[in-house]
């Protein structure tokens, strides 16, 4: 993962541009007149993130059109890359002689679906990549030769809260990369971040795509499920930022919680993970002023 320091294709800030937006705030300021930063973004570039929906992703029992929810998964991602087509999008980020690990979630209640997984199975075979040079893991990335010598990495799972760390997001997916997960529990999983850090996956993660078709938006302790909690959201959040789509994420089910329970309910514990990722860590961007949200498809609903 590419610093915030540095210019990048998704949203990042060069020193230059840092100093120049600066320079132009404090020259509205000398002479009394408003600078809103965020209706600058050609000079301080935000941070890209793409939220797709379609109604007709799930049927009525659940089970998931595999078509619509590939199709939305293209889209996705030619718009995260303001690429002409799909395959022109992955091959901005994976190269045929890239060895490429899938990083799925497989909890039993809320797994990411086999459906997406094999879709971006497809897209990475398409930009070049042997199918023998991909691996789906999870819980065995520590033992699977292709996550051993990776040079890639697509991070991928389901939006849920979480007995330790507040919600499940795209940063604590990567807890299976360390023999020890009870390392990184303590302060509601705060550091999270610094697993990012570890050689096996610094600077690795391609595209980061967070499952919000039926988030799971309120449990009560450990492994606790009940689908009274889970809504059709029947989304997709992508970016190369994890920690700006596990913000907007956040966003997304806070304000769930509050329409459901018709106040202001904070979660327990607090998933601050996400926000200590940037200004302790460095990782991304957790501000959702400096987030530019792309939003495709059925917006019924969408609450952000």
């Amino acid at each position: 993962m590419v610093k915030r320091t540095e210019k990048t294709d998704n949203g990042g800030v060069t020193r230059r541009d840092f100093i120049k937006g600066a320079s132009l705030a404090g020259m509205a300021a000398a002479f009394g007149m408003p600078f809103d930063i965020s209706l600058a973004d050609d000079i301080v570039p935000k941070t890209r993130v793409v939220l797709i929906r379609d109604e007709n992703v799930l049927d009525t029992e659940g089970n998931v059109n595999a078509e619509i929810l590939s199709r939305m998964l293209d889209e996705a991602v030619s718009a995260l890359f303001e690429a002409e087509n799909s395959q022109e999008a992955w091959k901005k980020i994976i190269r045929p002689d890239d060895i490429v690990g899938i990083k799925s979630n497989e909890w039993g209640p809320l797994p990411t679906p086999a459906e997406l997984e094999q879709a971006i199975k497809s897209r990475v075979m398409e930009a070049g990549v042997p199918e023998d040079k991909i691996a789906i893991d999870d819980r065995g990335v520590l033992y699977n030769d292709v996550f051993k010598n990776s040079t890639a990495l697509i991070n991928v799972r389901p939006f849920r809260t979480h007995h330790w760390s507040g919600v499940g997001s795209l940063l604590k997916n990567y807890i299976m990369f360390t023999p020890r997960p009870d390392d990184y529990h303590d302060n509601s999983c705060a550091d999270l971040a610094k697993l990012w850090e570890k050689p096996m996956l610094k600077g690795k993660t391609r595209l980061n795509i967070l499952v919000v078709l039926t988030p799971l938006f309120h449990g009560v302790g450990a492994h606790h499920f009940d689908s009274k909690y889970l809504w059709n959201y029947k989304g997709l959040l992508v970016g190369t930022d994890p920690v700006a789509v596990d913000a907007t994420g956040l966003r997304i089910i806070e304000a769930r919680r509050e329409q459901y329970f018709g106040e202001y309910r904070p979660m327990k514990p607090p998933p601050h993970h996400i926000a200590y990722a940037d200004i302790r860590h460095g990782l991304g961007v957790s501000d959702p002023n400096k987030i530019k949200l792309l939003k495709l498809g059925w917006q019924d609903g969408v609450l952000i």
